[in-house]
């Protein structure tokens, strides 16, 4: 083979390569760009960009190949079910940080900590110190239970179930499986948060009687610090318990993503 010739080769497979890696890339990248810890505005641009690249590199040498692409309405198509299966496997693991968060928001009524917000680094809003607590909580719990390898392996088997340019095949059960996820976020969260919230409801009553009984206690003064107090005690006493309900519901989410590509 005279080096024109191999040099032409060589370029074909090239570009051969660099079309896989972006047609993967889609998917992975949107997955990556809604998912806590790694997605949000919690992470720069350029390291969630070079995360997205390096995991659709190394998906791509041991994926099919993709079916070539034309300038035409199926590709079009493609790259929009691409984006889709991406933001929807994303949203699933997001749902189940967003539980967290509900229960923080939750607790915090109860120990007067609402008015108390700090910057999300997730979607650049303002969420009260609780919520922030237990999405870190989450985070840390989600890689120490290997969660980041689940995500891998998960992504791999969306490629196998749905291969790139693979219709999906029934696009209602598809929809359905994120509203059928989010109710049990909302169950969870409130499991969560329900014995503090019961504790804490116990102390305010306890200070509202004695209010009553007693003028010159004012709940303000006295209620709000040990509802604080006995706040912070319940959290410490949670934290202990969190690792078996949380690992359960990423269990969930995991079933409920793979059920968006049966």
């Amino acid at each position: 083979m005279d080096p024109v010739t191999a040099t032409t080769v060589d370029g074909l497979n090239l570009f051969g390569m660099l079309a896989a890696v972006l047609w993967h890339l889609l998917r992975i990248g949107a997955a990556l760009q809604v998912l806590p810890m790694v997605g949000g505005r919690g992470m720069p641009v350029q390291a969630r960009l070079i995360l997205a690249l390096a995991l659709s590199a190394a998906m791509s040498t041991v994926l099919p190949e993709p079916p070539p692409a034309a300038v035409n309405a199926a590709t079009v198509l493609n790259v929009v079910r691409e984006f889709a299966v991406g933001i929807a496997l994303g949203l699933v693991l997001r749902l189940a940080f967003e539980a967290g968060q509900f229960a923080g928001e939750l607790i915090s009524q109860g120990m007067g900590l609402s008015f108390a917000t700090m910057a999300d680094p997730l979607s650049g809003a303002s969420s009260n110190v609780l919520s922030q607590w237990f999405f870190l909580v989450f985070g840390l719990l989600f890689f120490t239970l290997d969660g980041h390898l689940a995500l891998v392996n998960l992504l791999v088997d969306s490629y196998r179930a749905l291969p790139i340019g693979t219709p999906l095949a029934d696009l209602g059960d598809f929809l359905a499986a994120l509203p059928a996820f989010f109710g049990t976020c909302l169950r969870v969260g409130l499991l969560l948060a329900l014995p503090v919230m019961m504790a804490l409801l116990a102390s305010n009553l306890a200070f509202g009687v004695l209010s009553r009984a007693a003028a010159s206690l004012n709940p303000i003064q006295i209620g709000l610090p040990v509802a604080l107090l006995v706040g912070l005690v319940l959290l410490s006493l949670l934290a202990r318990e969190l690792q078996g309900p949380v690992q359960r519901l990423f269990e969930d989410a995991f079933l409920a993503a793979r059920a968006l590509t049966p």
